[in-house]
């Protein structure tokens, strides 16, 4: 029986406006949407109150973004005003709020996309080391990449597919992949590579479509297998 999960994804928009509607229009009913951080013009440490490029993934059919440094911020008030503002929830697996307030994004998520549970799980390029002094100052701990992952893997119900959209840059998506080739595909940004072709590591797709909206990618999986294979990838111009 064949199982197929199609997968477009943005990552590094930084603002970009024109692209939200030109995907709306491409992206099948049954398709999963993501975007792997950074969004907006802001920074974790800028704030911004009104970010233009918010009205673009509002017209585009966004299930999910991971949290970018963009996304993110120091202060949980202007992080959280954030998350509200954007109309496709957060997530960020390698965050903690040692302070327990109300959370912004989430640790993981299930989606339902072509008939399948597609479980999706996110990583922050970490803004400083565990026990760091700033968890005091500012209230945020950021787990190791192994850390999270370890724990999230251990804890999360059964998927047909589990997906990482990563804002690590590409060398970090490839020691992932190495380290946990159980993953279904990584989606990568922050290094603002473009790759015509997914990598393949450890049997682990790796695709980028590189930054500033200038193009989409269209991922599909084929998971009838006891693992997931490409059945095919391009890149769609967008703003290119």
């Amino acid at each position: 029986m064949s199982r197929t999960l199609v997968i477009y994804h943005t990552s590094d928009v930084h603002g970009r406006l024109g692209f939200g509607k030109k995907l709306a229009a491409i992206v099948e009913p049954d398709a999963l949407l993501v975007d792997c951080g950074d969004s907006l013009t802001g920074s974790s440490t800028v704030y911004r109150r009104v970010e233009p490029v918010v009205a673009e993934f509002a017209a585009a059919p966004y299930r999910a973004q991971a949290v970018g440094n963009r996304e993110f911020h120091y202060v949980h008030a202007w992080f959280a005003a954030r998350a509200r503002a954007l109309p496709m929830p957060l997530i960020c697996s390698n965050l903690l709020d040692l302070r327990e307030r109300d959370a912004p994004y989430r640790r993981s998520l299930i989606v339902q996309a072509g008939g399948m549970r597609v479980r999706l799980l996110a990583l922050l390029a970490p803004q400083y080391r565990t026990g760091s002094g700033w968890e005091f100052v500012f209230g945020w701990r950021f787990l190791s990449v192994r850390a999270a992952m370890d724990e999230m893997l251990a804890a999360l119900e059964p998927a047909d597919a589990t997906i990482v959209l990563s804002h690590l840059g590409l060398d970090a998506d490839r020691e992932l992949a190495n380290a946990y080739p159980s993953l279904s595909a990584i989606i990568g940004g922050h290094s603002h590579h473009t790759l015509e072709r997914p990598e393949i590591v450890s049997g682990v797709p790796i695709v980028h479509a590189g930054a500033y909206a200038m193009n989409a990618g269209r991922l599909e999986l084929d998971l009838s297998g006891a693992r997931a294979q490409v059945a095919s990838f391009r890149l769609i111009p967008l703003l290119a």
